[in-house]
């Protein structure tokens, strides 16, 4: 078999993150997450081997290990190498391989790249063993299981559904399990609305989210309120999107803004609170806290007479404006290399 070559693109979350964690979506009965996909990717290369000889190159982590079989590539004690090590131990490859792995997205970029960077690899090695997912259900479900294990903190869905599929996904989590619906962006004003700003500081969501993890399970109720009520918010975008009513977002991300830092504190940092602050003065009609927050990026929603003075001041104050644009759905997702 040739060099596979695959990529998946990271997110931008829009409503009901934190929701997508179970059993937190059950504590409220039930929620929806939306997100969307964009172009700042991922990618795995892997090439075969006719040997046993296994090497790993991590673009992003500086690292390049080899290994002369699959047994001592799952002995290393190397703390950085957990995550490869549980995708080899999954897939269980009966030849050796190259495999090359980088990211786009900044560390700690709240866009979902780790989630992303495990579905690109589970691609590759699903290609060359031709070991089919029956659903995009089951490759996030395996996915979400592997990073649980590693990271041994609660860790949500959402992130690896736009990995997968692309688009703009509204997930809802009910009783039943999980259901995808996946909305074609081509057409929609989300291009011309939407930037993406990096604060140059990493995010931490493990545990933001494990502190709400906690005090849900306490029942505190400041918790729960504000929880029932990014659950309402994203059903009102979820509402607004089906029927186009795409001037209703700004207003919904703004409540969800207040409804996210009353839900933990730690979710802003005074690099997000002067980003909102600056932006705003500037002509932005909204900003949304990417992924579990306290750093990271940040989406500003504005419009495209304002686009330009936004980017200038966020670029002055000493923030990155990055080219992000969204995604739309991917082909096959499932078993081609994009």
């Amino acid at each position: 078999m040739k060099k596979i070559e695959v990529k998946s693109p990271t997110r931008v979350d829009l409503a009901g993150g934190t929701l997508d964690l179970w059993p937190l979506n059950q504590f409220v009965g039930g929620s929806t997450t939306l997100n969307v996909a964009i172009d700042v990717w991922t990618e795995a290369t892997l090439e075969p081997l006719d040997s046993k000889q296994i090497t790993w190159n991590s673009q992003d982590l500086n690292l390049e290990k080899k290994y002369h079989n699959l047994e001592e590539a799952l002995n290393d004690q190397d703390p950085k190498v957990v995550l490869f090590q549980s995708l080899l131990n999954f897939f269980r490859p009966d030849r050796g391989f190259k495999l090359s792995t980088k990211s786009q997205s900044p560390v700690g970029g709240g866009l979902g790249g780790s989630s992303s960077l495990t579905i690109s690899i589970m691609k590759a090695f699903s290609i060359w063993n031709q070991k089919k997912f029956i659903s995009v259900h089951e490759m996030v479900n395996v996915a979400h299981n592997l990073e649980a294990f590693v990271l041994n903190t609660p860790t949500g869905t959402q992130d690896y559904y736009p990995a997968v599929s692309g688009g703009l996904n509204i997930l809802k989590y009910n009783f039943s399990g999980i259901e995808q619906e996946i909305i074609n962006v081509q057409d929609s004003p989300l291009k011309d609305h939407f930037m993406l700003v990096y604060t140059g500081k990493s995010h931490h969501s493990g545990l933001n989210n494990f502190e709400v993890m906690k005090s849900a399970v306490q029942k505190d109720k400041k918790t729960m309120t504000a929880l029932l009520d990014l659950k309402l918010i994203a059903e009102k975008m979820e509402k607004s999107i089906l029927e186009k009513k795409w001037t209703d977002l700004p207003e919904l991300f703004n409540q969800e803004f207040d409804a996210r830092v009353r839900l933990a504190p730690a979710f802003t940092s005074p690099e997000i609170e002067h980003l909102n602050k600056i932006t705003l003065e500037a002509g932005a009609d909204a900003v949304k806290i990417c992924g579990a927050g306290g750093g990271g990026c940040i989406l500003v929603w504005c419009s495209p007479d304002s686009k330009e003075k936004v980017a200038q001041t966020c670029q002055k104050a000493g923030f990155q404006v990055m080219s992000a644009q969204p995604v739309n759905m991917l082909t096959d997702p499932l078993q081609k290399s994009f």
